[in-house]
């Protein structure tokens, strides 16, 4: 059965992204494209990792008015999504990046949780 296997990510609305991720890698020593990426282990190759994003606006976090999403990592989101349909849950959209496979769904407090599957190593992400 398709489950939650971690967190993805947090992902949250900032007035200037470049200067708080400046602030993560000086303070806190985390650095990444998109913001600090969080690596499950030292090893290289496909290995899962976790992400602190910022956002300037929360268009990306619509329909929620909440200013943050919280981002789960699936194992197999195809399966997870049909789960989520025969529970009623209603699925706000789906995506195939190449890189990841993402679905979006709204909790019952009105938070948009992003669903991750990963298809890619973290070298080759984005």
């Amino acid at each position: 059965m398709a489950k939650i296997t971690g967190l993805g990510g947090i992902f949250h609305v900032v007035k200037d992204p470049a200067a708080t991720r400046a602030w993560y890698k000086e303070y806190l020593g985390l650095d990444g494209e998109y913001g600090p990426m969080l690596r499950w282990s030292e090893e290289t190759g496909d290995q899962p990792y976790s992400l602190v994003s910022h956002f300037t606006e929360a268009k990306y976090l619509a329909p929620s008015e909440k200013p943050f999403m919280i981002n789960f990592r699936v194992d197999d989101l195809d399966a997870f999504i049909e789960t989520l349909k025969a529970k009623g849950l209603e699925i706000l959209g789906y995506s195939d990046e190449g890189y990841g496979k993402f679905a979006w769904i709204i909790d019952c407090d009105g938070v948009k949780l992003e669903l991750w599957q990963q298809v890619a190593a973290p070298d080759q992400a984005g």
